[in-house]
C-alpha cells in the first residue's frame, strides 16, 4: 500500500471525514557532493521511490492537529500557539513548514485550524532525507490548500527554515531541493550558492548499472552535534582563508595557509574542495556517456568523508568495503554521516553477488544483515489526490 493510500485511511480513521486533498514527496539520495550544500557548493542527488505523503483539510476550531501512521498519538495544539520553541518531536517538521511560510508571508495562515495524516515509506535516520520528504509534502499541501502560489524554490527554502529554526538541525538547502524538483530519469546538479538545479541525465541502464542503497542500522539525528559542529568547523576554515565560503577555496589556496588552518580545520576544507570537484567530474563523466568510470570517484568520495571529515562509522566503512571487495564499481556513505546508509554503484549482473557481500560481511559480525535495496531515480513531490 502507498503512502498516500495509508495517509488518506488514517485522515478518515482519526477525523472522521476524507481529507481535502493528499500530497507526496520523495526522500533522496545523493550520488555525490556530501557537506557540501552549506558551503555553497556543488552536489548530485536524485529523488527515490520511497515517499512521504501527507493528507490535509482546513479545520474551523482554531486548532492544529497532527497524526502520523510511524507514531503513536495525536499531536494538537492552538493555531496561535504555533511559535519557535512551542512543539517538539516528529511534528516540529510539518509544524515548522507552516510557522516558516506563515514568517514568509507575514500573516497568520491557517488561524482557522488545520489536520493532517502523515505516512511514510522512507527510512528515518537511513541518511535518505525522512525530513525533507515530510517537510516538503508538507509545503505542497499548505501551497495549495491556502492557494499561496509559492514557487517550489520558496517551498525548498521554508523546509529548510523549518529544520534549521524549529527543528534545530544546521542543515543546507540541498535535501529540499532534490525532493522539489529532482526529475523523474535524471539526477539534478544543484549549485547551493544560486540554487540552480539542473537535469543530468544519468544514463546508468543503459550502461548496465544499477545503484544499491543499505541501511547500516546506526540512526543518526542531524540536530545532534556532530553535523552542528562540522558546519562551525566549515565556517571557521572559510574566515582563515579569507573567502566567503568553502565554495571559493581551491587547492592552491588550502596549501598556502595549512599551517594557518592547522591539521583539523586542513581536513575540513580539503574535503569540501575535493568533493566540489568529484561532483564536477561526475558530471561530465555521465554527459560524456562514461557512467562506468564514476566509481573512482564516488568510493573517493567516502574516503575523505571517512578521513578527512570525519562522519563516517564502521557499519558503514565495512558496507563500503564488502561492495567494493565483491565488484562494486563504487561505494561511498550517504548524508549527513554518524550513521545512516551507504550506496554503491554495481554492474546489474553482480547485484546478487554483491548484497551477498554486504549481509555476509554483518553476518560475520554476528548482527542482523542490513536491508539492501535498489533505488532509481523517481519523481519529485506533487499532489497526490
Amino acid at each position: 500500500m502507498s503512502a498516500g493510500t495509508l495517509a488518506r485511511g488514517l485522515f478518515l480513521a482519526t477525523f472522521g471525514e476524507p481529507p481535502e486533498g493528499v500530497w507526496s514527496s520523495p526522500g533522496r539520495l545523493n550520488l555525490i557532493g556530501e557537506h557540501t550544500d552549506y558551503n555553497e557548493g556543488f552536489a548530485l542527488p536524485f529523488a527515490i521511490p520511497q515517499r512521504t505523503a501527507v493528507a490535509a483539510a482546513p479545520r474551523t476550531d482554531g486548532r492544529l492537529v497532527l497524526v502520523s501512521a510511524q507514531r503513536p498519538g495525536v499531536v494538537g495544539l492552538a493555531a496561535s500557539e504555533l511559535a519557535k520553541g512551542a512543539v517538539a518531536g516528529w511534528a516540529a517538521y510539518p509544524l515548522g513548514v507552516l510557522w516558516a511560510i506563515r514568517e514568509l508571508r507575514g500573516e497568520d495562515l491557517f488561524e482557522a485550524g488545520l489536520s493532517l495524516a502523515i505516512a511514510s515509506d522512507v527510512p528515518t535516520g537511513a541518511g535518505l532525507s525522512s525530513s525533507a520528504a515530510l517537510e516538503c509534502a508538507t509545503a505542497l499541501a499548505l501551497n495549495d490548500l491556502a492557494q499561496l502560489r509559492l514557487n517550489r524554490h520558496q517551498l525548498a527554502a521554508a523546509g529548510r527554515r523549518a529544520e534549521n529554526e524549529m527543528v534545530g538541525a544546521p542543515t543546507g538547502i540541498l535535501d529540499q531541493l532534490a525532493s522539489l524538483l529532482s526529475p523523474s530519469d535524471a539526477a539534478l546538479l544543484l549549485d547551493c550558492r544560486d540554487g540552480e538545479a539542473t537535469p543530468v541525465p544519468l544514463g546508468f541502464a543503459a550502461a548496465g548499472l544499477a545503484v544499491l542503497v543499505a541501511d547500516s542500522g546506526v540512526h543518526h539525528h542531524l540536530a545532534d552535534g556532530g553535523y552542528a559542529q562540522r558546519r562551525a568547523q566549515c565556517e571557521v576554515a572559510a574566515q582563515v582563508l579569507g573567502v566567503p565560503s568553502l565554495r571559493e577555496a581551491t587547492p592552491a589556496l588550502l596549501a598556502q595557509h595549512r599551517e594557518r588552518l592547522g591539521p583539523l580545520l586542513f581536513r575540513r576544507a580539503r574535503h569540501v574542495v575535493t568533493e566540489n570537484a568529484r561532483v564536477l567530474d561526475t558530471v561530465r563523466l555521465v554527459r560524456e556517456g562514461e557512467a562506468r568510470e564514476i566509481g573512482g570517484l564516488i568510493t573517493a568520495s567516502h574516503a575523505s568523508l571517512r578521513d578527512d571529515f570525519e562522519v563516517s562509522v564502521p557499519e558503514l566503512d565495512a558496507i563500503v568495503e564488502a561492495a567494493n571487495g565483491a565488484g562494486a564499481l563504487g561505494a561511498r556513505m550517504v548524508g549527513g554521516g554518524f550513521g545512516g546508509s551507504a550506496l554503491a554503484l554495481v554492474p546489474r549482473e553482480l547485484l546478487p553477488q554483491v548484497s551477498a557481500a554486504i549481509a555476509g560481511t554483518f553476518a560475520a559480525r554476528g548482527v542482523p544483515a542490513p536491508p539492501v535495496v535498489e533505488v532509481i531515480p523517481s519523481a519529485p513531490g506533487h499532489r497526490d489526490t
